[in-house]
């Protein structure tokens, strides 16, 4: 048996989603998740949207751990947390295995099992 999703845990996980569910925050995560850290220079450079909403972006990622920035001489480099990425994919990946139960047991039920 699958262990449910505890509303604590849905209650922690829901402001990761909601970063996440924007689409240039969500485009900045798989940006620094496949090129690695970046300035936002760099990351400003391949959004439709000034650096400063790109900033505020990374601002909104960093508050919920997805994202952390640190000082390389004059410039700010933003780079992805994976532990976060982690929590977020253990998630799904629970909610799924619940989802497959579910189903599971509707299909024994419509069949008669």
């Amino acid at each position: 048996m699958v262990r449910r999703v505890s509303a604590a845990r849905v209650r922690s996980a829901a402001p990761l989603f909601a970063a996440l569910g924007d689409p240039t925050r969500f485009g900045l995560v798989a940006r620094l998740s496949a090129d690695g850290p970046g300035s936002i220079a760099s990351l400003s450079a391949h959004v439709d949207v000034s650096r400063q909403a790109v900033t505020k972006h990374l601002h909104v990622l960093a508050e919920v751990g997805l994202v952390h920035d640190y000082r390389d001489g004059r410039e700010r480099i933003w780079e992805l947390k994976p532990k976060r990425l982690s929590d977020v994919h253990e998630f799904l990946d629970r909610i799924g295995a619940q989802w497959d139960e579910a189903l599971e047991r509707l299909r024994g039920f419509v069949e008669g099992d």
